[in-house]
């Protein structure tokens, strides 16, 4: 058989809609008919063909890709009156339930209707599926056809594809409601009838075609499908029939002849039909149907499912997953389809597989020169990634993925996202299958990908299967666990009766004996039996007669192998010699291969290799990839790996390295230009061949070749960001090395490969400076980060720094800011920018700036920092460095927040929080959310500080997953003025929690959560002492970031009678220079000398002082604190008797707190009226 596809764009289009919506290319909402611009964006539409989903202009009448009308008096339904009658050429299914009637007669009247409803909904769906309309429905017999309003060149396909799984449907249906007699059955006919154009579900076409088609359904037999002659001719490329002979039918002159439909066995119009035999599928129809309903599910639900297949070999899973791919194809909905292959190379070659789906989505043949190669990827990103800053950020990734761009290191999560973006978008246009063969070959990094793609885009239509034998699990161990969108399919050996089944339908005339003599050693494995079969064609004891074999003569004894083995071995040894050294040489080159491959091993000339190739796969042996959009087009391959697998083993060890040799070096000359897309293989037949003869004279030879393969394998995977393959090479390597210079290199390779991986006991060993990086990122443990990189830092700055060095200076700045030694921070920042300024190290020097832009922050130098900052910010987005694009962001954000500039802040925290989910860092996406909260909660968004709150709950264990506590944290404000008083302290416990004290930041924000809980429960004293606690750390951080704390603590104070105490308070926040002070701070120190002059009956002032506080909070939008100033006001303003102004200002506080959900603050809202004498207005 040959292999399916590696990857199909199936657009068969369903029947034809009678309009045509506006779909806008900006935002992709779908807009009413007629309009010219978005009624979301504003954006100028396309309208989007409603048969074949084209984009078309707006001023277009009719699609430029298919030709259906699209504008509305084009479009729009025709009245009983303009129905226009036309000749076409359609074809028609009739089908009905065999045996209905007496059966209905047997049973209940509603279970006689619930199953008709069954049966017609399935009906429905089928030849909907299909691209067919439903013409009407007698009884319980139903007719559609195919080829009107639209005419497809695949019509008759369709029909009889639609036909074979209606009959299979029903057959299920039946089982499934206890019925298992139920059975349907079907007749297609294909010919010219009468066809009113625009008339809907009765009357769309008439003539003695459809009559015929009737009368053909009424002799088929119970779940057959018959055909015509023309429906035979028209789909016999990709359909089985056997001759139904001549049937008498009513109405007709002449005996009819007719076929029976038994299997697809090709995509539509006979696309990969295998040149030779294909079984029969059997046994496995439970297994198909879960899969088909799945897909359906994913696709109709926009759920991503996966599809782990297990199974030995010859089992069935490819075969399975081929009847998938010709279901998929015969489907009138658009559907993306890719497949990739795991080359058993080692541990697997490096993410080949998605590579391979990349190229074929792309049109990319394997080897193919690089600017071309380029010119069709970029093609593939603009047409299926709309808009252009996705397209930027995905195109070179996936350039880096094929190879076609100068692979520099990258980490996972930033290729991943690119990866998954691709294909999402791809889902957002069409459901996406994935199709990963031999899985258990597969590199780790891949199986990580597969697993990321599942978690990340879980609300798209991406449908994937993993076929893999049961070793997967043995190196793969948690694959596929605790997943909930994972259903787990093992394949078992066949039952007897359908091994039978098999064998007859393949070779109906075998002898019992030979027949039961297969059975047995077969022990279910369909492999066995079809090798069987082969082996009796080589013999010339089985000839092709139609869709199967026949007997030449008797079978008198036939010596069939005991195992599956030693049944191809004999395969083998029937060869001719010359053709059997070829199959041990192709073995060689592994699973697929070029003739040119093949030539350069067997050292004959490709046309001679060409006639034996051919030969092979008539003899089913080889086969060849013959799907055009396959990267692997015009190769041939092995059609079973165990036949590969067996004829390398006959070799020699002295011809194994020979061919080894030779394979490596082919490989080398053949993609000179691009020998790292082949280089694990490179290194692997290198490799191999040392160990086939590792005391001849040349060993040293290709040891040294392997290695020097290995290394550069490892640098691949390494940029590639797969660490776990990269640090395997490595090792390989080093076992490999003779000097110790060299080994100590390639150990440290492992080592940084170990570290990236975070396998902390190996960075720990050797490169502690990244395990403090993990520390402090990971674990908050700062002072321990601290003293790992301190002590790489002494021996590796001996050296000149290079950017790793450089950037572990950066980081050892930031993390002394952290612990608040600004002099420590500032000198090692310094010695950074230095060595990037020398280096142009880009990353470095945005991230030194930014944490240098902090120190200047905490000296008071605030203009200066925010300068440096926005310089960091343009440094990472001129050089498309996320990370650095990231932190730049969340930092500017805060300094925004610290301005009192909350709208700027909330922008870049939303710019930002999209930019890490778009390259997939989870960590930074969930740290974006605390600066979300704090956001929101100054802004008054106080439903969505809470929605934000419920999507990160504590946990049980809140070091389990800390961000969810500092999330709760930063949402303290709203709770506590809401009244929530039951969440504070659990929040403040799990605060606590997972503080580091030796930072400052967390020591600072610590206390303050302590003073913003104490002071919500009324314990006054306790939180005035935790508020000047974290204002204590006012050398370290600027005074408009302590603002709220100095705020709480001469609330407290004053509360407390505190008094001179909250003035030595006030003074110190009046008394800063107007550079280093804040708006907010001065709203708060307006409004508590208000108060404080209201205590002292100084009305005027303390009016002045309140209207004053308003104002400021008004202007930098902040409606609780306004709102606060107001209530306030109102209360003075009562006790200076008068009431009129207080009702006005009560009024406007009161509306705030109404939108703001601020229980306690509306009882004192009422509590105020109650003293005015006037009524209260329901809130």
């Amino acid at each position: 058989m040959a292999r399916p596809a590696a990857a199909l764009y199936v657009a068969r289009p369903p029947k034809y809609p009678l309009s045509a919506t506006m779909r806008c290319p900006s935002c992709g909402t779908e807009n009413e008919p007629g309009r010219k611009f978005c009624g979301e964006c504003g954006a100028a539409l396309a309208r989007a063909c409603a048969v074949c989903e084209a984009a078309n202009g707006p001023g277009a009448k009719f699609c430029g890709e298919c030709g259906a009308p699209l504008s509305d008096a084009a479009a729009a339904e025709p009245s009983a009156a303009e129905h226009v009658a036309e000749r076409r050429l359609v074809s028609v299914l009739f089908a009905d339930l065999v045996g209905f009637t007496p059966l209905s007669e047997s049973r209940d009247a509603e279970d006689v209707r619930d199953l008709l409803t069954r049966y017609f909904e399935t009906a429905s769906r089928t030849i909907e599926r299909y691209g067919g309309s439903v013409e009407k429905f007698i009884g319980d017999a139903v007719m559609a056809v195919w080829g009107t309003p639209v005419t497809r060149e695949d019509d008759a396909e369709r029909a009889v594809r639609a036909a074979l799984e209606l009959t299979t449907a029903v057959q299920a249906l039946g089982i499934e409601l206890g019925l298992p007699e139920l059975r349907a059955r079907a007749g297609v006919l294909t010919g010219e009838a009468a066809v009113t154009l625009g008339a809907r579900d009765q009357g769309m076409v008439a003539g003695d075609l459809v009559n015929v088609a009737s009368r053909i359904q009424s002799v088929a037999p119970a779940g057959a499908v018959l055909v015509g002659e023309v429906t035979r001719r028209a789909t016999e490329p990709s359909i089985v029939y056997e001759d139904a002979g001549t049937h008498e039918l009513k109405g007709k002159a002449e005996a009819m002849p007719l076929w029976r439909a038994l299997r697809v066995v090709a995509l539509v119009g006979g696309a990969l039909k295998s040149a030779g035999l294909e079984a029969p599928f059997v046994g496995r129809e439970r297994e198909f149907q879960l899969v088909k309903d799945l897909f359906h599910a994913s696709a109709d639900q926009g759920r991503a499912h996966l599809v782990s297949v297990w199974g030995i070999g010859g089992i069935g899973k490819s075969r399975l997953s081929w009847e998938f791919l010709k279901y998929m194809d015969g489907l009138a909905q658009v559907i993306y389809w890719h497949r990739g292959r795991c080359l058993p190379y080692g541990e697997g070659v490096t993410y080949w597989a998605l590579a391979d789906m990349v190229r074929s989505r792309a049109g990319i043949a394997e080897g193919e020169d690089p600017a071309s190669a380029s010119a069709k990827l970029h093609a593939s990103v603009a047409e299926h990634v709309p808009e252009a800053e996705e397209q930027r950020w995905v195109e070179p990734r996936l350039a880096h993925l094929l190879g076609l761009e100068e692979r520099s290191t990258r980490e996972p999560e930033e290729l991943f996202s690119a990866w998954r973006l691709f294909f999402e978008r791809l889902a957002d246009r069409n459901p996406v299958v994935m199709v990963f063969e031999d899985l258990q070959w597969a590199d780790a990094a891949l199986v990580d990908f597969i697993t990321y793609l599942l978690e990340w885009s879980r609300n798209h239509p991406l449908f994937v299967i993993t076929l893999a034998r049961p070793e997967l699990q043995d190196r793969h161990p948690t694959w596929g666990a605790a997943r909930r969108n994972l259903t787990s399919l093992s394949l078992e050996p066949l039952e007897p009766d359908d091994m039978r089944a098999l064998l007859n339908g393949l070779a109906p005339g075998l002898p019992g004996d030979v027949q039961a003599s297969i059975l047995e050693r077969s022990e279910g494995v369909p492999l066995y039996a079809v090798e069987t079969v082969r082996m009796l064609i080589d013999r010339s004891l089985l000839v092709a007669d139609g869709a199967g074999y026949r007997p030449t003569g008797p079978i008198d004894a036939l010596e069939v192998p005991e195992s599956l083995h030693a049944l191809i071995a004999a395969r083998l040894d029937g060869l001719d010699p010359s053709e059997r050294r070829l199959v041990q040489h192709a073995a060689v080159l592994g699973k697929t291969f070029t003739t040119d491959a093949l030539a350069s091993l067997a050292g004959l000339p490709p046309r001679e290799v060409e006639g034996m190739l051919s030969s092979l796969a008539r003899k089913e042996i080889l086969g060849l990839q013959n799907d055009l959009r396959s990267p692997e087009h015009g190769q041939y391959g092995f059609l079973q790996e165990l036949v590969k697998r067996v004829a390398y083993e006959t070799l020699s060890k002295r011809d194994r390295k020979a061919l080894h040799v030779a394979a490596a070096r082919h490989l080398q000359e053949a993609y000179a230009t691009a020998e790292d897309d082949v280089v694990e293989i490179v290194a692997f037949h290198y490799a191999e061949a040392y160990r086939a003869a590792p005391d001849a004279p040349d060993a040293p030879e290709l040891r040294a070749s392997a290695r020097v393969a290995l290394v550069r394998a490892g640098e691949r995977a390494a940029s590639l960001a797969a660490r776990d393959e990269a640090q395997r090479y490595f090792d390989a390597a080093f076992d490999l090395a003779d000097e110790a210079t060299e080994q100590g290199a390639i150990a440290e390779r492992a080592g940084e490969m170990a570290a990236a991986a975070t396998r902390h006991s190996q960075s720990a060993a050797r490169v502690s400076a990244r395990l403090g990086e993990l520390l402090w990122l990971q674990f908050t443990k700062l002072d321990e980060a601290v003293e790992l990189l301190e002590r790489a830092l002494s021996v590796l700055t001996d050296a000149a720094p290079d950017e790793g060095i450089a950037a572990l200076m950066a980081q050892a700045g930031r993390f002394h800011y952290f612990r608040g030694e600004l002099d420590l921070s500032s000198h090692w920042i310094e010695r950074a920018l230095d060595a990037a300024e020398a280096g142009l190290y880009y990353e470095v020097l945005s991230q030194a700036l930014n944490t240098k832009s902090l120190i200047l922050r905490a000296r008071g130098r605030i203009q200066e920092g925010l300068a440096l900052l926005q310089y960091a910010l343009a440094i990472a987005l001129e050089q498309d460095l996320p990370d650095a694009i990231s932190r730049a962001r969340f930092n500017l954000a805060n300094e925004y927040m610290t301005q009192d500039l909350h709208e700027e802040a909330l922008e870049q925290d939303l710019r930002n929080v999209e930019l890490v989910r778009l390259i997939g860092k989870r960590d930074l996406e969930v740290l974006g959310q605390i600066h979300l909260v704090f956001d929101y909660t100054a802004l008054g968004r106080w439903d969505e500080v809470e929605g934000l709150l419920e999507e990160f709950p504590l946990q049980e264990d809140p070091n389990a997953d800390p961000i969810r506590a500092i999330i709760q944290t930063a949402g303290l404000v709203t709770l506590a003025n809401r009244g929530k008083l039951d969440r504070l302290e659990p929040i403040l416990e799990a605060q606590r929690a997972v503080s580091d004290p030796s930072d400052i930041q967390d020591g600072m924000w610590s206390q303050f959560s302590t003073a913003l809980v104490r002071q919500a429960q009324g314990r006054l004293a306790e939180a005035q002492e935790a508020a000047e606690a974290a204002f204590a750390y006012r050398d370290a951080l600027s005074l408009p970031a302590l603002a709220f704390p100095l705020m709480v603590a001469f609330e407290c104070a004053f509360e407390l009678g505190r008094v001179d105490r909250a003035d030595e308070l006030l003074r110190i926040a009046e008394s800063a220079p107007p550079g280093q002070s804040s708006a907010f701070l001065r709203g708060h120190v307006a409004r508590i000398r208000g108060r404080m002059a209201l205590a002292e009956g100084r009305h005027e002032e303390t009016r002045r002082r309140l209207e004053e506080s308003g104002a400021i909070f008004r202007a930098i939008k902040m409606p609780f604190w306004a709102a606060l100033a107001d209530l306030q006001l109102a209360e003075s303003l009562l006790a200076a008797g008068d009431g009129a102004a207080a009702e006005g200002r009560l009024r406007d506080a009161e509306e705030t707190f109404v939108r703001l959900k601020a229980e306690p603050w509306l009882r004192r809202v009422e509590a105020t009226r109650a003293a005015m004498g006037t009524a209260v207005v329901p809130a």
